[in-house]
């Protein structure tokens, strides 16, 4: 926790010049964890008479140069919510789609994300995800396990109350076991349980699109997590966008419900 930054309002913020906005961003501390919820690639499609699928072309490019600013910005944890597990019920050809773009694009991202000493790291129900695509997950999650720099989280097939009912699950098994007392259970006993074991909450949760709305995404997480909601559809989300988020996150006292 760090005393709020002031006199400067997010409108000012977002009418800064670049270069002054970054460093304003590099001269506190930074978040150690943000999530993004990207939200808006068919929207961008739509408003340019342009088939869904432009725009997550679109977004790819998004995610990689988001990845990139945020190794930049020395934070350790970004979590990007990739596909949900309530996606399977868009139109099946869409779905394809994207299972094929995200097999396409995970192996040659493999050298930059070597290049840039990222982890990978993917969160979520595995046992829904093509073959095809879990091969190449497996492989660069294992090829980049030795990285020290920014852990890159995708959470794939993903759904907060699934991956809390995963986790009760699993504390259930131990207890039948005779490995755990349901009396010591607390949370961080929980927190162990869940995809997300070893990695700090997120303190910035970034929401593209203007949805006020979490989406199921790292409910246990997110508790205290600071929101920030743009209307920006995410295949515009630039580095612009991350720098002003950062600021606003940057201005706030967090609490954590002391007064």
């Amino acid at each position: 926790a760090f005393p709020p930054a002031s006199g400067v309002s997010v409108a000012e913020l977002s009418r800064l010049p670049e270069a002054e906005l970054r460093s304003r961003v590099l001269a506190r501390p930074r978040p150690r964890h943000v999530a993004i919820i990207m939200d808006g690639n068919g929207r961008w499609a739509t408003r340019r008479g342009l088939p869904r699928v432009a725009g997550h072309h679109q977004g790819v490019k998004a995610v990689r140069e988001t990845v990139r600013q945020v190794g930049e910005l020395g934070i350790d944890f970004l979590t990007l919510y990739a596909f949900s597990s309530e996606n399977w019920q868009r139109p099946e050809t869409e779905v394809s789609f994207l299972m094929t773009l995200l097999e396409r694009t995970i192996d040659g991202e493999l050298p930059d994300l070597m290049a840039k000493n990222v982890r990978f790291r993917v969160i979520g129900r595995s046992a829904g995800i093509p073959p095809g695509v879990r091969r190449r997950i497996e492989h660069v999650v294992t090829e980049t396990a030795a990285n020290t720099g920014l852990t890159l989280v995708l959470a794939l097939n993903y759904g907060g109350r699934d991956e809390i009912v995963d986790a009760v699950r699993g504390l259930a098994r131990e207890v039948r076991a005779g490995a755990l007392d349901p009396e010591s259970i607390d949370e961080a006993a929980v927190a162990r349980a869940l995809y997300t074991d070893g990695m700090p909450d997120p303190d910035l949760l970034i929401r593209t699109s203007g949805e006020m709305r979490v989406s199921n995404f790292l409910l246990w997480q997110i508790a205290y997590t600071e929101l920030w909601v743009t209307p920006t559809l995410w295949p515009d989300f630039g580095v612009r966008d991350l720098h002003v988020a950062v600021a606003e996150y940057q201005r706030r006292d967090r609490r954590f419900g002391r007064v």
